[in-house]
């Protein structure tokens, strides 16, 4: 019988859905993969690749929710007959869900009714993305009662940064009471580099220390020591730290009250169940590259900077500048022992200007990027484009978070409590 596993990644406004066979050793292969965008400016598009088969841009009407495209996909994935793996919902033995905010959790989890209430009380801390993946946590178990649900957190990855380093300089009876202190993000994806770049070095993990740039519309920097994390720019949320598409990224906390008076006020979209004050919707959804420039297209910005377009050449060169002020301190915190610069997420795979740009202002850290090859990428999923003669390496790694779950579901199974 196929042990079919769903590997789910639920975005503010899309749906992605991997879908894994698992392989009595090894990693597991992937069948089909499934993802409907645009939840907040419908109608909402379809994509989807399973072998040769591609769809892209499908419209699809009467969906507005994360839920409505999750029981959407299950139903076009179970009624696809080039899918004979996964001709019944009973054939799906694990779902695993990207949780971003996991809280005080150092590793996954089975989702039971405890661990649900656990992520629903870390929701404030994550608007974006904790409530959406309950949503969908909740519909596979009603439809999925047979299958084990297990939620990954982006946060669990970075709970080996130390005390000095995690901890922040308020009254520390109220911080551990109310677990206010750094948790940082995109672990998931940091556990991919990770695996991918000592595969690809031929070190073993637990020698690897590299700085990693997961650079998407969130955008994140990590300093990895020994295979684990040290120290990342995220914080308590994800707002801190580097700007993103609609995020502002660290700023002077005094700021906001100065931008507007009712800084504390609830939001428009608080509801009974989400509590957003007007100063987390501004630096949350309209702030970053969005308020700069009018778009959240960073290639958009990218091209336009390039042509001379004065506020998308301010909006890359703040991305660039930014960028620099972790990848420096990182190298120091390394000690100068640093086995690769690492650039990752959809920009950092695909933005060739902005890797050129970031490693130009690091350059006397001993990085140099090899032009042609940076321009030239092809499918591997890593991609050396170190300049000859450079003392580190600059590599681009193709992180995958869907096939990072679903491998760590078949590395734990017992844990989960399937033989």
């Amino acid at each position: 019988m196929p042990e079919i596993i769903l590997s789910i990644n639920s975005g503010s406004s899309s749906v992605k859905i991997s879908v894994y066979l698992a392989n009595g050793s090894g990693d597991p292969t992937q069948l089909a993969e499934a993802v409907i965008e645009g939840l907040t400016a419908p109608p909402a598009t379809l994509k989807y690749q399973r072998g040769d088969e591609k769809i892209k841009g499908k419209e699809i009407q009467e969906i507005g929710s994360q839920e409505d495209a999750f029981r959407w996909i299950l139903e076009y994935l179970t009624n696809d007959k080039g899918l004979p793996e996964l001709e019944k919902k009973e054939d799906i033995h694990f779902t695993c869900h990207r949780v971003v905010h996991g809280g005080d959790y150092p590793r996954s989890q089975v989702i039971d009714e405890d661990t649900y209430h656990h992520i629903e009380a870390l929701s404030d801390l994550a608007p974006l993305h904790n409530g959406p993946a309950l949503a969908i946590v909740k519909a596979a178990s009603e439809l999925l009662p047979h299958a084990t649900n297990v939620a990954y957190f982006d946060s669990s990855f970075h709970a080996t940064m130390p005390p000095q380093i995690c901890t922040y300089p308020i009254d520390q009876t109220i911080a551990k009471k109310n677990k206010l202190r750094k948790y940082g993000f995109h672990g998931i994806s940091y556990s991919f580099i990770v695996h991918a770049v000592s595969e690809y070095l031929q070190k073993p993990a637990s020698d690897l220390n590299i700085i990693a740039l997961h650079l998407g519309s969130g955008a994140s920097a990590c300093c990895i020591a020994s295979g684990h994390s040290m120290d990342t720019s995220m914080g308590l949320t994800p707002l801190a730290g580097l700007p993103g598409a609609t995020r502002s990224g660290s700023i002077d906390p005094s700021l906001m009250f100065h931008f507007t008076h009712s800084a504390g006020a609830p939001s428009r979209s608080s509801s009974s169940k989400l509590h957003i004050t007007e100063a987390e919707e501004i630096l949350n959804k309209n702030s970053g590259w969005k308020s700069l420039t009018g778009t959240t297209n960073f290639g958009e910005i990218s091209e336009k900077a390039s042509q001379g377009d004065e506020a998308c050449k301010l909006a890359f060169d703040i991305f660039v500048d930014r960028i620099g002020n972790y990848v420096a301190p990182y190298f120091c915190k390394l000690g100068g022992k640093v086995d690769a610069l690492v650039f990752a997420g959809g920009i950092g795979e695909r933005g060739d200007k902005l890797r050129s740009a970031v490693v130009r202002n690091v350059e006397c850290l001993g990085f140099g990027v090899d032009e042609e090859r940076n321009r030239k990428l092809g499918n591997e999923v890593v991609t050396d484009i170190t300049r000859e003669g450079a003392r580190y390496k600059t590599l681009i790694v193709k992180t995958d978070e869907q096939l990072e779950m679903a491998r760590g579901v078949l590395e734990e199974r017992e844990r989960f409590g399937r033989e």
